[in-house]
C-alpha cells in the first residue's frame, strides 16, 4: 500500500486508473463494499476472510492523498476503512497509522488553503467544507481517531469562523459557508446559494460541532457557533400540514426576501430533508442541553415519517433513500427523551427491507456506500439486530 504524493510540477505526480480511483471511493466504490464486509465480519454474519479479501482490493494500488481526498475518497475513505477493521484484527493497525500520518498531513494543507481564501474575503465551495470531501468530513474522521490533535482543533476553529464570521458582497451580508457555485449543475443559483443539508451544507456543520461537543472537544467560540446555526434554523423554518420544514438551499433572493420559494418541503430524506436536519439539530440540543429543541428536533423527525412523506421517496440508498432514512431515524431514536420514534422504526424497517427486494438489476448491483447497495445492506444490518453497528460506520454520515 503507497499513499499518493502531492501532484509535483516536476514529474513526481502519480497517475491513477479509473479502477484505481473507483476502489478508493466510499461513495460509488470499493472502499463502501469493503465496509459492508467488515460490519458483517463484526456481527458474524459475513467472514473476515471476506472482509479481508475486499479490503485488498482497496489497498493494492497506490492511495491518493492529494488536496482533492476527504472522507468519500483517497487516504481519508481509506483510513476509515481501515480503522472498522483493526480494532478486532490488530494486523490493520499499522496500516491504518500510516494512512493517517497522509490525512493529517492533508488536513493542514487543506486548513492552510482555507485560510488564505478567508484573508481574501472570497466565497467558499462544497469541497472545502463539506462532509463528502472537504474540512468537515476531515473532522468527523479525525474525531473518533485523533480527539486530541491539533489538527482536529484546527478543523474545529474553522467551523466556527465559517458558521461566525459573515461574508459582504455588493452591500450583502451573506453567512460564511455561502458558496458561489450552483447546487447542481442543472438547478442555478445565480449569485450564488447557502446550503441546508448533511451533505453540503449548514446541518453538517452544525452536527459536527455538536458532535464535537459531545466528546469534550472545544474551541473558543464553539458555543456561540451552535447557537448561531441553531437561529438559522429557526429562522427558516417552515410550517406545513406534514409537519415543520427547511428549504434545500436559499439563493440571494430569497434571503432578500426571507421567504423560500418552494411552497412546501422536498423528499424526507438524510443529505437534504427534514430527516437530517432534524438529527442535526437533536444533537445540538443534547450538547447544548436545550429540552425545547430536542423535543422539536424529535417531533420533526416523526411528522417526517408518516406514509404520505416516505412514499415520496423512489429509491434504498442512504443520500436519498430509505436507507438513509432509516438509519437517521434508529440514531436519533438512541437518544430520544419520548417514545413516538421508537413506535414508528418497525414499519420504516419493513419498507427499508421491502425497498431493498424491490431494486431493479441496475440499483441491486450498484457499488458503494451512498446509493449503492453496500449502504442499503449496512442500514438492513442494523435493522436486523436492533443495535449499533460495530464499526460505527455512519459516523460517516455525521449522525453518530
Amino acid at each position: 500500500m503507497t499513499p499518493a504524493t502531492n501532484p509535483r510540477p516536476e514529474g513526481g505526480e502519480v497517475t491513477l486508473t479509473l479502477d484505481e480511483v473507483a476502489g478508493q471511493s466510499l461513495a460509488r466504490g470499493a472502499v463502501g463494499d469493503a465496509l459492508l464486509h467488515v460490519e458483517r465480519a463484526w456481527t458474524g454474519s459475513g467472514s473476515w476472510a471476506t472482509a479481508q479479501d475486499h479490503i485488498r482490493r482497496v489497498v493494492a494500488g497506490p492511495v491518493d492523498a492529494a488536496d482533492h481526498a476527504g472522507l468519500y475518497y483517497g487516504a481519508p475513505a481509506v483510513a476509515f476503512l481501515l480503522h472498522a477493521a483493526a480494532d478486532r484484527h490488530p494486523r490493520y493497525r499499522a496500516a491504518s497509522q500510516t494512512m493517517d500520518e497522509h490525512v493529517l498531513r492533508l488536513t493542514r494543507r487543506r486548513l492552510a488553503t482555507a485560510g488564505t481564501r478567508i484573508d481574501r474575503g472570497e466565497p467558499a465551495a462544497f469541497a472545502e467544507y463539506d462532509l463528502f470531501y472537504g474540512l468537515t468530513g476531515i473532522g468527523a474522521l479525525l474525531l473518533r481517531h485523533h480527539a486530541d490533535s491539533d489538527e482536529l482543533a484546527g478543523i474545529l476553529r474553522y467551523v466556527v469562523t465559517v458558521a461566525t464570521r459573515p461574508r459582504h458582497e455588493d452591500g450583502v451580508e451573506l453567512p460564511g459557508w455561502w458558496v458561489a457555485h450552483d447546487p447542481d449543475e442543472i438547478l442555478p443559483t445565480p449569485g450564488g446559494h447557502a446550503n441546508f443539508g448533511m451533505a453540503h451544507g449548514v446541518a453538517g456543520l452544525l452536527a459536527f460541532l455538536a458532535l464535537a461537543t459531545r466528546q469534550g472537544r472545544v474551541v473558543d467560540g464553539q458555543y456561540e457557533s451552535i447557537a448561531v446555526l441553531t437561529q438559522w434554523f429557526d429562522r427558516w423554518r417552515q410550517d406545513g400540514p406534514d409537519g415543520p420544514w427547511w428549504p434545500q438551499w436559499i439563493t440571494r433572493e430569497e434571503l432578500r426576501t426571507g421567504r423560500p420559494v418552494d411552497p412546501g418541503s422536498g423528499r424526507a430524506s438524510w443529505c437534504y430533508g427534514t430527516v437530517g436536519i432534524a438529527r442535526a439539530q437533536q444533537l445540538a440540543a443534547l450538547a447544548t442541553d436545550d429540552v425545547h429543541r430536542q423535543d422539536a428536533a424529535e417531533d420533526a423527525l416523526a411528522a417526517s415519517l408518516a406514509d404520505p412523506q416516505l412514499d415520496r421517496i423512489t429509491e434504498p440508498g442512504l443520500c436519498h433513500g430509505v436507507a438513509g432514512v432509516y438509519q437517521t431515524a434508529y440514531r436519533t431514536c438512541l437518544d430520544a427523551r419520548g417514545p413516538a420514534l421508537a413506535r414508528r422504526l418497525p414499519a420504516l424497517a419493513d419498507r427499508l427491507a421491502w425497498s431493498r427486494g424491490d431494486e431493479d438489476g441496475d440499483q441491486a448491483n450498484a457499488s458503494g456506500l451512498l446509493t449503492g447497495r453496500a449502504g442499503v445492506d449496512l442500514a438492513l444490518e442494523t435493522a436486523r439486530r436492533s443495535t449499533p453497528p460495530h464499526t460505527g460506520w455512519d459516523a460517516c454520515l455525521l449522525i453518530a
